[in-house]
């Protein structure tokens, strides 16, 4: 069975052919980063509008390194939510149409699935169950994952996700969007001894998280060194960098930690954009060592949003339930989606 998988939640527009038989045959992905960079952030409109200039041209991109004839996919999975509703949008429509044209089944998919799914795309893949740690710009939680559509919910971020946190603190520093992967590299030339910043919920002995306070740490810090970020010599950044690095992946370390130990299993798996930060896949490969646990992450390419997953995780419910998907090409999208009312395959 060949899947076509669209994606298109936020600023990525991704497009992706998996066959479960041959495995990934192919995929394309457009990032809107240089479009919102100017803005700082991402802004819905432009998304949307950007998602629709690239969503046909990625679909020919990925049937002609696949060398498939369109006729020959079996279903079409889109992403229905959570995201921006006018992004979710454009995708839907891309996906209902094209199997309306075609005559073929299709299927929402939720994002956070896929995320959590993706690092079974890999070479070395986890057995179910294990223990996830969902990570990135909005999402922050920790899920016992007994099956696909069988997740439980064991923490989750009580305010700002951890990649709000790295973007909103490398504004701070003066870094641009994204701020993630630049605070990052700005961190590894940083003196560790020079800021110890707050680890917050270290001790509270459940899987919850915050990191608002983290943020207003790291601002505290730029003002007593000067009245303007700017006036901060580049030294002193690359310290407070990685004084605001060291303390989010310890405290993401320590709850991973802390979930296998409840639940008892030995496979951790990280899904999500914040998967990717080198500093963090060094902490928990780590632990790993110490702990005697074994973690697997999803390719480089697969951390941030992306057609793949979405072909992926339709392809493992289809294959569980070839009911799951419709014919009825009226669609609808869930900007906001839980993950507990996912249904299991």
């Amino acid at each position: 069975m060949i899947v076509l998988g669209v994606e298109s939640s936020c600023d990525e527009t991704g497009l992706a052919l998996y066959d479960t038989e041959r495995g990934l045959l192919a995929h394309a992905l457009h990032s809107q980063v240089a479009m919102h960079e100017e803005y700082g952030g991402v802004v819905p409109e432009l998304a949307s509008r950007d998602h629709i200039r690239r969503a046909l041209p990625l679909l020919e991109q990925v049937l002609a390194q696949a060398d498939l004839p369109m006729e020959h996919i079996d279903a079409i999975a889109y992403t229905q939510g959570p995201g921006l509703a006018g992004a979710l949008l454009v995708g839907s429509s891309v996906a209902c149409s094209l199997a309306l044209a075609l005559d073929k089944p299709v299927l929402g998919v939720h994002h956070l699935e896929g995320h959590l799914l993706s690092p079974l795309l890999a070479t070395e893949r986890p057995e179910f169950p294990f223990v996830a740690l969902l990570v990135s710009g909005g999402h922050t939680q920790l899920m016992r994952v007994d099956g696909v559509g069988r997740y439980t919910l064991l923490g989750e971020t009580l305010d700002d996700a951890a990649g709000e946190a790295f973007d909103k603190s490398a504004k701070l520093l003066g870094l641009g969007y994204p701020g993630g992967p630049a605070i990052s590299r700005l961190a590894e030339f940083g003196d560790p001894e020079a800021y110890k910043l707050p680890r917050p919920m270290l001790h509270s002995k459940d899987f919850n998280f915050s990191f608002s306070g983290l943020k207003t740490a790291v601002l505290t810090v730029v003002k007593n060194n000067a009245a303007d970020i700017a006036n901060v010599c580049e030294q002193d950044k690359a310290n407070i960098a990685r004084g605001f690095v060291d303390a989010i992946v310890d405290v993401l370390t320590a709850k991973c930690v802390l979930a296998l130990k409840h639940t008892g299993l030995k496979r951790l798996v990280i899904a999500g954009g914040v998967g990717a930060n080198r500093q963090l896949r060094a902490s928990l490969n780590e632990a790993a060592a110490k702990k005697r646990f074994k973690v697997y992450y999803p390719e480089l390419e697969f951390c941030t949003d992306n057609g793949a997953m979405i072909a992926f995780a339709g392809a493992l419910r289809l294959e569980r339930n070839p009911d799951a998907a419709q014919r009825d090409y009226a669609f609808n999208v869930r900007p906001r989606w839980p993950l507990d009312e996912i249904e299991p395959a």
